[in-house]
């Protein structure tokens, strides 16, 4: 649960961030017309299959619901995969 909220996850709908093939998604709210981003909840990162690495902010809105997970690898090309989590080196955000 993030901020009191009572989000459920696997019932989360979320489309394809437009960033070049890197990974990111955005949560859908129907309900919400206008929603923008808050802050940063966690953040990770890892090294991809091509030794690249790879930068995942978890961010919020304004409403303290979930937002996306924007992922950025430094060198700005596609994500090759996903990471597994015992390989995300991650922290929370205050």
């Amino acid at each position: 649960m993030l901020a009191g909220k009572s989000t459920k996850l696997s019932s989360s709908l979320v489309e394809d961030m437009q960033d070049g093939g890197m990974g990111s998604i955005r949560f859908l709210t129907p309900s919400k017309s206008s929603r923008q981003l808050g802050k940063a909840v966690a953040k990770g990162e890892y090294i991809d299959e091509d030794g690249i690495p790879v930068s995942i902010v978890v961010n919020v809105d304004q409403d303290g619901e979930l937002y996306e997970v924007d992922f950025w690898k430094v060198d700005f090309s596609p994500l090759r995969r996903y990471p597994k989590v015992s390989e995300i080196k991650s922290e929370i955000c205050e």
